[in-house]
């Protein structure tokens, strides 16, 4: 078994042919089919079917692909760390739920610190991937929140992937609506007045996801009118554009482009989102981890 082979497995399985997954590896689609035969082989089992229709996934190949996918993972930071044209360059990597003061904090740690050379990222993303990002350690941070629905089954994922959480602040929970909304005036709204509106949500499709895993307040409220998004960006316009609503932490800041437009109404009905970091247990901190662990204890200050 080896990476090359793990690789085009992925592939193959993310596609809809042997023929589509040759075309995006640029390699023939005799090879890649040898590749995961001689691999399928030497583990005893079928990774995928194959019948006059198409291919699919078998029951071990679904496990299969569950740790293949993490292997990759681990693979590719050795990789970018050591070997990559990179490799003398500072690095510093963040996974984030969609809060606009972890990015805030992460830009602040570059102002502050202004290394010469430095590869950092920031990854804004589902749930269950920054739980993934510091389980893998691709990112040293990530900045995770849960509601009273939620609670449980978030404890038991931090417990699982050996995460240890750190609480930042405990929010109320708002309804954001575009500026020009006709109920933009209001001090306070219950969610049974937003019935004709669409809510717009944070798509947390996976193979593995439920609702449990949301960032987002009132994960168990029956919606009449739900559109999924997974770009902040793609969700202001729709906001904006169809006088839809959001519901979030209240957290607007003046100075937020994405956010410039929006207004925060106060939910009556009261499901609390606890907002924290989370760290790999054991894990050391860089200089800059520790950087924006500080800048982050600072919104604990305003907000906690």
């Amino acid at each position: 078994m080896n990476i090359v082979q793990i690789k085009y497995v992925l592939e193959v399985a993310t596609s809809s042919s042997m023929r589509e997954a040759a075309s995006k590896l640029y390699v023939s689609q005799p090879a890649i089919s040898a590749s995961i035969k001689e691999l399928e082989d030497e583990l005893g089992f079928l990774i995928f079917e194959r019948t006059n229709k198409g291919i699919s996934l078998t029951d071990a190949g679904r496990e299969f692909i569950s740790y293949a996918k993490k292997a990759v993972a681990q693979y590719e930071i050795l990789e970018d760390r050591y070997i990559s044209k990179d490799s003398d360059k500072e690095r510093f990597s963040v996974s984030t739920q969609h809060y606009n003061f972890s990015i805030k904090a992460f830009t602040d740690v570059i102002k502050k610190s202004n290394p010469e050379k430095f590869v950092f990222a920031i990854h804004e993303t589902k749930t269950r991937e920054v739980l993934e990002d510091v389980r893998s350690l691709k990112s040293e941070v990530g900045i995770i929140s849960f509601s009273g629905a939620n609670e449980g089954i978030m404890k038991k994922l931090f417990k699982e992937y050996q995460l240890e959480f750190t609480p930042l602040m405990r929010r109320e929970t708002y309804v954001y609506v575009w500026k020009d909304h006709e109920l933009a005036g209001r001090k306070s709204i219950s969610i049974e007045e937003m019935r004709d509106y669409p809510c717009v949500s944070f798509d947390q499709t996976d193979d593995n996801s439920n609702f449990y895993l949301t960032e987002e307040a009132l994960a168990d409220y029956d919606f009449p009118k739900m559109i999924k998004s997974d770009d902040r960006a793609t969700t202001m316009e729709i906001i904006a554009e169809l006088g839809g609503y959001s519901i979030g932490s209240g957290m607007l800041t003046g100075d937020d482009v994405i956010l410039g437009g929006m207004v925060a109404i106060k939910l009556e009905e009261e499901d609390p989102l606890t907002i924290g970091y989370i760290t790999r247990k054991g894990s050391v901190l860089s200089s800059y981890g520790e950087a924006y662990v500080e800048e982050l204890l600072k919104y604990k200050e305003i907000c906690g």
